[in-house]
């Protein structure tokens, strides 16, 4: 498989680790980044505005510098603008729209650098009430629009996947191939 640069979106709980992981086993070649979230050192573990905005500088920062051209990342920035467009729709404050459109325009000259995008819909996966189900929703709304708009996605094929771990791994691999094609 020659490279492909991908990027496996989804709201949190959605299988994201799971599929980064199963993939990583059989593919080593691979680079992978992990959760954004995973690289805040001082952050508060609370979601909110400066979290979220946090985890997209992270996000947008390594798939700049990243030089690998097979690259496997958990989350990309569009997962993140999902995040504050869901924080203002719920009313809780702190998102200016001027941070959405920059925030946009950001994450669409990124996405430049992505051959394929992969969607976790949270279908039928529960979470409990301390892991915001409201905002789990929200996002996930935000970001199957965000990844419908093609100035945002630019030219990387997007695919949402369903299943089981097993089925979305051989989806994935799937995918993979053609886009390296």
């Amino acid at each position: 498989m020659s490279g492909v640069r991908v990027v496996i979106s989804g709201t949190h709980a959605s299988g994201k680790s799971t599929l980064i992981s199963d993939f990583a086993s059989a593919h080593s070649e691979y680079a992978v980044l992990g959760d954004p979230f995973d690289e805040l050192l001082d952050e508060s573990d609370e979601p909110g505005p400066a979290s979220f905005a946090a985890q997209f500088r992270v996000s947008v920062s390594r798939l700049r510098r990243a030089s690998e051209a097979r690259l496997i990342a958990e989350r990309g920035p569009l997962d993140f603008v999902a995040y504050l467009l869901a924080w203002r729709e719920l009313g809780r404050g702190g998102v200016s729209s001027e941070t959405i459109v920059s925030a946009v325009r950001l994450a669409a000259d990124v996405m430049k650098t992505v051959d394929l995008l992969i969607l976790l819909p949270s279908a039928g996966i529960e979470v409990p009430d301390d892991e915001d189900p409201e905002l789990r929703g929200a996002m996930q709304d935000h970001l199957f629009e965000l990844c419908d708009d093609p100035d945002l996605v630019g030219s990387a094929r997007v695919e949402e996947l369903v299943g089981d771990p097993a089925g979305r791994l051989g989806r994935l691999e799937a995918l993979m191939e053609l886009a390296a094609g």
